[in-house]
């Protein structure tokens, strides 16, 4: 009973973090279509125009808008009547509907039973997204679920990284496997996967580079690392993670494509979504890549990287 307390408090604070974080989407996403919808009384052809731009403009992408529209018309067609009162519902419904789609192949809870131990993850992402903080958060998150955690600084191509990494490594209270600046990031890789197996570790985490996506070096250089894991360790890496900036709206979708493309990603991070208007692009990116979404930013604290759940962050979208 005392637990089940405690698992609602946390909710709850958590629930409450996120409405805070998406209060500039919320402002800007839904304040646009009450502007839309007030002084109609129904939802005719024009009104769904207007609602394609709406979407577009607040950065949901234009397929996934393209999408929301389309079953908005079959629910329209089929009901002869709705009115602009129910459209706020409507899209909310669309919304989560489309989010629900895309359910992560594994749970997202930090608590949840690992398939294997050690569980091994591989953090994706161009410079700047929040990569390393993000890192050094999940691990946090991991030991305040009990787990035992190991990070590894493979992004050896910047000096910074495995300082800032050391750092977060050190907040978590979790060991850190790293080598000097300019190593191979492929041997940092290995021997993080073969500390966390002889240390019977239960998660591995690898930090990676995040230069040049859009040369296909980086892309080569991920693939060797996942390679080199596997060789560890049957199926490693089990989760690869793209961290993507909310902040920067379409560019992240473009960051997506390039990933998406040359490495095999099982879910995505949105970071910073507390300091921008452009979290609509949760929603397309989602959709768009049918990846799900894991985890999301809200805030610079180690508690401020959540499970991403898709029913709240409707909800706060949307209250």
């Amino acid at each position: 009973m005392h637990k089940m307390g405690l698992f609602d408090r946390k909710k709850k604070k958590d629930e409450e973090r996120l409405k805070q974080g998406l209060a500039k989407t919320r402002a800007g996403l839904f304040g646009k279509l009450d502007r839309l919808v007030r002084g109609r009384s129904v939802i005719d052809a024009h009104v769904l125009d207007e609602l394609e731009e709406v979407l577009v403009t607040s950065d949901v992408g234009v397929q996934t808008t393209l999408d929301i529209i389309r079953r908005l018309q079959k629910r329209v067609a089929r009901d002869k009547y709705v009115s602009t009162n129910e459209l706020q519902s409507l899209i909310r419904n669309e919304i989560a509907q489309l989010l629900l789609d895309q359910a992560p192949l594994l749970p997202a809870d930090f608590e949840a039973p690992l398939p294997q131990r050690p569980h091994v993850i591989m953090v994706v992402g161009v410079n700047g997204v929040g990569k390393t903080t993000t890192i050094g958060k999940m691990a946090w998150r991991y030991v305040q679920a009990g787990r035992s955690v190991i990070v590894g600084a493979a992004d050896t191509f910047r000096a910074a990284a495995i300082e800032q990494l050391g750092i977060w490594a050190q907040r978590a209270g979790v060991e850190l496997i790293k080598q000097k600046h300019g190593a191979d990031p492929a041997a940092v890789a290995f021997d993080t996967v073969q500390a966390a197996k002889s240390r019977g570790a239960d998660i591995a985490i690898i930090d990676t580079a995040g230069r040049l996506h859009t040369k296909s070096g980086l892309m080569d250089e991920l693939a060797k690392i996942k390679r080199v894991m596997g060789r560890q360790i049957g199926g490693a890496p089990h989760e690869v993670l793209l961290v993507l900036d909310a902040s920067i709206g379409q560019n992240a979708i473009r960051q997506a494509q390039e990933f998406t493309r040359s490495v095999e990603v099982t879910g995505l991070i949105m970071t910073k979504l507390d300091g921008t208007a452009k979290g609509g692009v949760v929603i397309g990116i989602s959709n768009e890549f049918k990846v799900p979404v894991k985890y999301v930013g809200v805030g610079e604290g180690l508690e401020d990287l959540q499970v991403f759940d898709r029913q709240s962050f409707v909800a706060a979208l949307s209250m």
